[in-house]
């Protein structure tokens, strides 16, 4: 029976709403591109790559441009989200996402961090909170994108455990799969019928503890 020695977390949605700014900069971007872009289209980038996630725009817009233009668009929806999240001030953490990280360290507990993002650093120093993770591994170190489990098994690595040994959380179908694919317990954060598949299932950080996530996982 394995023991829970770490917990690996997702960001956008889990421990920071930071999707918001990303929707925000990808529907000014398809909004200049001239393609419908909505709340409902924005669902499906959760968890994917910059790269990945324009493509996606473009194929719906059916649109073909150079990879120069590619590369010139993601720089500039990279720019407006970061303008957004320079604004973002420390107490934007979701609900009890920081009490929980603390009570995770209080179990003595190790904490990495698995995100798609490339502003992971940036956004965790925002939060004040950079120094609670041991580990973060983002979009800077990953060359996969969820569903793939590359990001997690970093993590794991990281830190020297089995993934058998690590829970993650995470508020994405691709992430749920990620996690599940890299044999490591997933806990889905939101809404239960998307994230069916998680081993459990909570609202948010907010709702639950370290111990009872331990307890409810019945390692």
């Amino acid at each position: 029976m394995a023991t829970i020695k770490a917990f690996i977390f997702d960001l956008d949605g889990v421990i920071v709403d930071t999707a918001k700014y990303h929707f925000k900069a990808w529907q000014r971007l398809a909004k200049e591109l001239d393609i419908h872009f909505d709340e409902q289209d924005n669902e499906q980038l959760k968890g994917v790559s910059r790269k990945e996630s324009l493509e996606k725009i473009l194929g719906w817009g059916n649109k073909t441009i150079s990879q120069e233009e590619k590369e010139t668009l993601m720089h500039r929806k990279n720019e407006w989200y970061l303008e957004y999240v320079d604004q973002m001030p420390a107490d934007e953490a979701l609900p009890g996402a920081k009490e929980f990280l603390q009570a995770a360290k209080d179990l003595n507990l190790r904490i990495a961090l698995g995100s798609a993002s490339k502003n992971a650093v940036k956004i965790l120093d925002k939060l004040q909170i950079k120094d609670q993770f041991e580990a973060i591994i983002d979009g800077n170190k990953t060359t996969k994108s969820k569903p793939s489990p590359q990001v997690f098994l970093l993590g794991s690595d990281a830190l020297n455990l089995d993934p058998a040994d690590c829970v993650v959380f995470e508020d994405s179908v691709a992430g749920v799969e990620a996690a599940i694919k890299g044999d490591f317990k997933a806990v889905g954060v939101g809404d239960a019928k998307t994230l069916e598949k998680a081993h459990l299932i909570i609202e948010g950080l907010g709702d639950t503890t370290p111990a009872q996530v331990i307890n409810q996982l019945n390692f």
